[in-house]
């Protein structure tokens, strides 16, 4: 389109298309984009974490999915109900999957502290469709009310941890009851499921190996005793805290506790709001405090920090 000349000025005049285009810069050095900075010492480090983060995300998206499938098919196949109830029924587990899906992705993670009965509450109700129309009598042996409460982000995984173990007893299809049983001891979450299936299970088969490398990525220990024809225990112990370390920083960086304590929770995933409130300061303090990390850690984004923190 030609340019038009402006009567006042008798300058040409620029059209509406003219400004919507936008210069494209010429690639040479000043115009290419910055590589990460390397995080935990080497780009390679922050690589593996943010891969295993994804995988572990994956994971637990699988999990949930796989869980909300089996509630289905168990309500479907179950002759304890007619077919006008199962489709109700199955329509009501899907229905509840879809609206947690869809309003509260990672809201586990947004919760700094959650009560270990609440967590455990939690478990249940992910449970309940599968408890109440499954094959697997699924007993639940309640925490203790004044247990400590959990990290967001250490309850999360918990449930994960669970509800893997119990879909792996329903494809297995030997065991007919599996006992739940939180505890806490104030510094770890004491989890134990116990079966009656085939005993055969060990720490290392290809069934409990995917388990175990989810508590081995919270620090956390995993012991499986199995008797032959009697069935298995899994005692999972899963610390409350980060080791000590975790938030070092490969050059010793020197951060204050309070600064550790905020590394921590921007690993979790939440804002600034949620670790103001988490810590009792105020937004601004929050900030205060991520921009020194980032400064510290030589990182440039709060997902920087992150992958700091789980490359070790």
């Amino acid at each position: 389109m030609d340019d038009e000349t402006d009567p006042e000025t008798g300058r040409e005049a620029r059209t509406a298309l003219d400004d919507q285009v936008t210069p494209v810069p010429r690639p040479d050095r000043a115009s290419r984009p910055a590589l990460p900075a390397p995080i935990g010492g080497t780009v390679g480090h922050a690589s593996r974490a943010e891969a295993a983060e994804h995988a572990r995300v994956v994971a637990d998206l699988t999990d949930r999915h796989s869980l909300t499938l089996e509630s289905v098919l168990a309500v479907l196949r179950s002759p304890r109900v007619g077919d006008a109830a199962a489709r109700a029924e199955a329509v009501e587990v899907a229905s509840a999957a879809l609206v947690d899906l869809r309003t509260s992705s990672d809201r586990q993670r947004e919760v700094l502290l959650e009560p270990v009965t609440g967590a455990f509450s939690r478990l249940r109700a992910d449970l309940r469709p599968l408890v109440r129309f499954g094959d697997l009598d699924v007993q639940f042996v309640e925490p203790p009310a004044t247990g400590r409460a959990l990290p967001g982000d250490v309850a999360h995984a918990a449930r994960a941890i669970v509800r893997n173990a119990v879909l792996t007893l329903v494809d297995e299809g030997s065991a007919s009851r599996v006992r739940i049983q939180w505890d806490c001891d104030g510094r770890n979450l004491l989890m134990q499921l116990r079966d009656d299936g085939a005993g055969t299970h060990d720490v290392q088969d290809d069934a409990m190996r995917p388990i175990a490398e989810r508590v081995g990525v919270l620090d956390g220990r995993m012991q499986v005793d199995s008797t032959p024809g009697w069935g298995s225990v899994l005692d999972i112990t899963i610390p409350l805290d980060p080791a000590p370390g975790s938030v070092s920083s490969p050059d010793e960086a020197d951060l204050t506790p309070r600064e550790a304590e905020v590394l921590r929770l921007v690993a979790t995933g939440v804002g600034n709001r949620e670790i103001a409130d988490g810590l009792g300061i105020s937004v601004n303090t929050a900030k205060y405090h991520v921009a020194n990390l980032l400064r510290k850690l030589g990182a440039r984004t709060r997902a920087e920090l992150a992958a700091h923190v789980h490359a070790g």
